[in-house]
């Protein structure tokens, strides 16, 4: 009776779980047994791994073959367990060394040629695998994205018969080298082309200063969609340390393109029919969701009422914690959700709620119904609030071109260094995640009257009071200010107003 073991790893969420693979060949009826508590992906295995060494030329041993995928009280979820389960059922039947198995954690689906297939989670696994001090065998296609985890032996296989020539000493397997890192351009369309809207671009550079939610509300065709559009331009480039962050969740979803980190804040937009699983994550596997694969980048929701109700409550959470967090009746898996939320939408619903000439018979009924679709809560998480405006024709042909995205996202970039060199490595990594007690201290004495003057008569929350000192701080930051005066406060004011004619259904 011979047993071998190799390691591989399940995932909570971005976090790699060990789990051994351990293979066992006994005496007994011939059956090729798999037990751990595996799901049906990993279960089918069987018949996969058969099928792979079918093509070698070689076969099960006419034995009772039992394979246990340890802890078995983890849910094992996943083809990538394929790799690991052949390749401790070549050790224990003595075609590679089991001394040599066992220095590694692997991870890969098998095709039926026996060929390597990519599969989700690299780069957790290669982080793991570094912490356990074991290499990493892994699809060729996903070698240089295991090799950003550093000092780690990686074998990037196309198929099975290179790694059994490897471990034979027949053929060497050449480490992979991770892609470059050059930085991404910043692609999208200038901010030049957006004729008048001064107020709206103004919130625009704001938002992108503190990475602060914005909510744009104007008729169809006003240009709201085609400023949310030029926003990731004006965005500077990901820290090494959150492009890290960004680039474990796009893993996990497996759409981390060609092994190269993420280096550009994701922009991401889904339609808004998307359900709760798919804002939040979630589904059978409990994948991320968009606000997930939004991580350290944008949300933008067009359309903003037309999501459903439940999807649009489950992002309340998210906006404050950064996190999202999915329960099961077999585990609870926690998603990093740091996003910035860029929101669009009509007064009503037939758009032109006020406009005496266009707007339907049901005016303002209209828009208090649809309006009300927002529940106060969720509109209060929204840092600034504009009126987007049609431009007239006249000023559309004869306006001339305003300020190009590239002088725009230098401002941004200083205010975002302004905000690394005052609070640091330990604290916040943008004022929008910023807290009271950071931003108290830099309010000068007429700021700080005007601030609880308006939080009274205006009656701001607790939480929108916060908000309008973070957004107070990023206008400071714009100005090349050390301290928030009472200037800054005050535009900050004039951006958090309500959305028009909600008063109304409030």
């Amino acid at each position: 009776m011979t047993i071998a073991r190799i390691a591989t790893f399940a995932f909570s969420g971005i976090e790699p779980v060990p789990v051994e693979v351990q293979v066992q060949i006994a005496p007994g009826l011939p059956a090729f047994l798999l037990v751990g508590l595996p799901d049906k992906a990993v279960a089918e295995s069987r018949e996969r791994v058969r099928a792979a060494l079918t093509g070698l030329g070689l076969s099960l041993p006419p034995k009772r073959v039992l394979v246990n995928l340890a802890p078995a009280d983890i849910l094992k979820e996943g083809s990538h367990f394929d790799l690991p389960i052949a390749l401790a059922l070549l050790a224990a039947m003595d075609i590679i060394p089991k001394e040599d198995a066992a220095g590694y954690a692997a991870l890969g689906e098998l095709s039926l040629d026996g060929s390597i297939m990519p599969v989700a989670g690299v780069l957790p696994a290669a982080l793991g695998a570094s912490a356990r001090d074991l290499g990493l065998i892994c699809p060729a296609a996903q070698g240089g994205e295991a090799a950003w985890a550093g000092q780690i032996e990686v074998l990037a296989a196309p198929d099975i018969l290179a790694l059994l020539n490897h471990f034979r000493g027949t053929q060497m397997l050449s480490p992979p080298a991770p892609p470059n890192l050059d930085a991404a351009p910043r692609a999208g369309p200038c901010l030049s082309e957006v004729k008048g809207q001064e107020s709206a671009k103004r919130a625009i550079e704001i938002a992108a200063a503190g990475s602060h939610n914005l909510l744009m509300v104007g008729p169809p065709g006003a240009g709201k969609s085609m400023l949310a559009a030029r926003l990731p331009a004006l965005l500077p480039d990901l820290s090494p340390a959150e492009a890290l962050e960004v680039s474990l969740v796009h893993s996990i979803a497996g759409k981390l393109e060609g092994g190269r980190l993420v280096t550009r804040p994701p922009f991401r937009e889904p339609h808004h029919s998307a359900s709760m699983p798919a804002l939040i994550g979630g589904g059978h596997r409990a994948r991320p969701g968009e606000i997930s694969l939004a991580h350290r980048g944008v949300l933008f929701l067009d359309e903003w009422p037309e999501f459903p109700r439940p999807a649009l409550e489950s992002l309340r959470q998210p906006m404050e914690t950064g996190r999202t967090t999915i329960s099961r009746a077999h585990a609870h898996v926690t998603y990093p959700a740091r996003f910035q939320c860029i929101a669009a939408m009509n007064p009503c619903r037939c758009g032109y709620l006020g406009d005496a000439g266009r707007e339907c018979g049901r005016a303002p009924r209209c828009g208090e119904d649809y309006q009300g679709r927002l529940s106060g809560p969720l509109l209060d998480r929204m840092d600034l609030t504009i009126e987007v405006m049609p431009i007239p024709a006249a000023e559309l042909t004869r306006a001339p071109a305003g300020e190009t995205s590239a002088v725009v996202a230098a401002r941004v970039q200083a205010a975002r260094d302004a905000q690394r060199a005052r609070w640091g490595n330990d604290g916040p990594r943008n004022n929008a995640e910023a807290e009271i007690g950071h931003l108290m201290p830099l309010l000068d004495a007429e700021a700080g009257a005007l601030v609880e003057m308006a939080a009274t008569r205006l009656r701001l929350s607790s939480r929108a009071h916060v908000r309008t000192l973070r957004v107070a701080r990023s206008v400071a930051d714009l100005a090349a200010s050390a301290t928030i005066r009472r200037a800054h406060v005050a535009e900050a004011l004039a951006f958090r107003h309500r959305v028009p004619g909600r008063a109304a259904v409030a």
